[in-house]
């Protein structure tokens, strides 16, 4: 235990989109990270679509932090500036732990593909009762970039030097 698996480990995550207009039918973003996460080798246990309203979001990852069927919670919309984006007001007063350097790296590699408008992203990621949360900007580009190039390392027991495998769940990371 504290160190890295050598194997990929599957793990299990919730997907949450936080929008007042998406639908099963057009939620390309939420559809997009669960797919990556099954493609990879993950369980995707939940998938919800949630009005922008900070307590709604808080109710619904609450719940999620609490079960221990949930591992990692991967979170699109809600993290621009317009008056109903609340995702990271939501989420952040449920952290044991910020992850200061996801929103950095995000914005870092999103700069590369769409220059300075990535100032208008709130993206913000941390440790709830040993589940990681990562919230992401609600397009389904900025969920690739974010999958891509930071969370699916990081889900990854097999990425060097670290990644948080060993950090979510106490049973899970027994073996």
């Amino acid at each position: 235990m504290g160190h890295a698996a050598s194997a990929f480990q599957p793990a299990k995550i919730a997907v949450l989109t936080v929008s007042d207009t998406r639908t099963e039918e057009n939620d390309t973003s939420g559809g997009y990270l669960a797919e990556q996460a099954k493609e990879t080798g993950h369980e995707v246990v939940d998938k919800k679509i949630v009005i922008d309203d900070k307590y709604k979001i808080r109710a619904i990852i609450s719940n999620w932090i609490a079960d221990e069927n949930v591992q990692a919670v991967l979170i699109t919309g809600g993290t621009g500036f317009t008056s109903r984006d609340s995702t990271p007001e939501a989420i952040t007063p449920l952290f044991d732990k910020h992850v200061e350097g996801f929103g950095e790296l995000f914005r870092a590699v999103s700069y590369e593909e769409i220059g300075t408008s990535t100032i208008q992203s709130r993206a913000v990621a941390g440790f709830s009762n040993n589940t990681v949360i990562f919230a992401m900007p609600g397009s389904t580009g900025a969920c690739r970039t974010a999958w891509t190039k930071i969370i699916k390392q990081q889900l990854d027991a097999t990425n060097r030097p670290c990644n948080f495998m060993p950090h979510l769940s106490a049973e899970f990371c027994q073996g």
